[in-house]
């Protein structure tokens, strides 16, 4: 399957091109290349532009940032962008402060399964280790390594992966830093709810409304191994706005959201290496570095 599933790596980013820059470095390294790589940005300003123009011809790839204002977090939406211009049929999601196993594109892969999407797990950095590692350029760390927490995720064990590697619901330990979906189940719900503005929720939002249409979650460990770069808590102080939302499309067994995919209208990219000049978005300019 790994070698006929057609694939797009999501990186969502703002606004920390140093970070970026380490991710695009360990994507550069993989040992399946993904069929495509978006780099769907939040409205960072230009040093992640140039940190993209910097990786392309590295990575094994064709390489698109795909841009839009930055009005608050609206990570749901730019997700949904990138979703909507993806060309693979797997869609593997990822933080930009997520530093790759070499082989993490190739274990999803070979994860991949119909009627599942996949939520895999990261390996927490504190911020003298992540600090470290964005200024050598370190890609790996290991289970002895300092600085670290939650270090059985340093552990690559394909035994240990196939034997938690079973279909659930629920929404403990969801996180769209590493997760994979096939697009066709995103487009059966909508994909991401762009109600959700600001931190959180969006993740489990959506992982509510497939199992609603009979998508299951299985939980990859052991397998598509990825560092995440310490930074500062974003999560609100109080009450979350978001939790109602989420809440709701629980309660209610929603499937759909009203402001989700088909809010957008597919850019088209005639020439990979360059976007088709004057392409638009619903109410916006589709801005793209191709």
């Amino acid at each position: 399957m790994t070698e006929r599933l057609r694939s797009t790596l999501i990186v969502t980013t703002y606004e920390w091109p140093a970070a970026l820059d380490l991710t695009l470095k360990s994507i550069a390294r993989q040992s399946v290349p993904p069929g495509e790589v978006i780099v769907a940005d939040d409205g960072s300003g230009p040093e992640t532009a140039r940190v993209v123009e910097r990786w392309k011809g590295k990575v094994a790839a064709p390489l698109v940032h795909l841009w839009q204002p930055h009005e608050g977090f609206r990570l749901a939406r730019s997700r949904n962008r990138a979703i909507t211009a993806a060309s693979g049929e797997y869609l593997i999601i990822v933080d930009g402060d997520m530093v790759l196993h070499r082989h993490f594109v190739a274990d999803h892969l070979h994860a991949a399964r119909r009627g599942s999407f996949i939520q895999g797990v990261r390996l927490l950095t504190e911020a003298v280790t992540a600090e470290r590692m964005l200024r050598e350029g370190c890609l790996d760390l290991n289970f002895f390594s300092q600085g670290i927490r939650r270090r059985r995720h340093a552990v690559r064990n394909l035994a240990l992966s196939r034997m938690l590697f079973w279909k659930r619901t629920g929404q403990n330990a969801i996180r769209g830093c590493n997760q994979a979906y096939w697009k066709s189940d995103l487009q059966r719900v909508n994909g991401f709810n762009e109600a959700f503005v600001g931190w959180g929720r969006e993740d489990n939002e959506v992982a509510a409304r497939l199992y609603n249409v009979g998508v299951r979650r299985r939980n990859l460990k052991f397998q598509a191994l990825a560092i995440h770069l310490h930074h500062p808590p974003r999560q609100p102080q109080g009450t979350n706005p978001n939790d109602a939302i989420l809440h709701q499309a629980i309660e209610l067994g929603e499937t759909w959201c009203p402001l989700g995919l088909d809010c957008h209208t597919a850019p088209v990219f005639q020439n990979r290496s360059q976007a088709e000049a004057g392409a638009t978005e619903l109410h916006e300019p589709l801005r793209t570095f191709a």
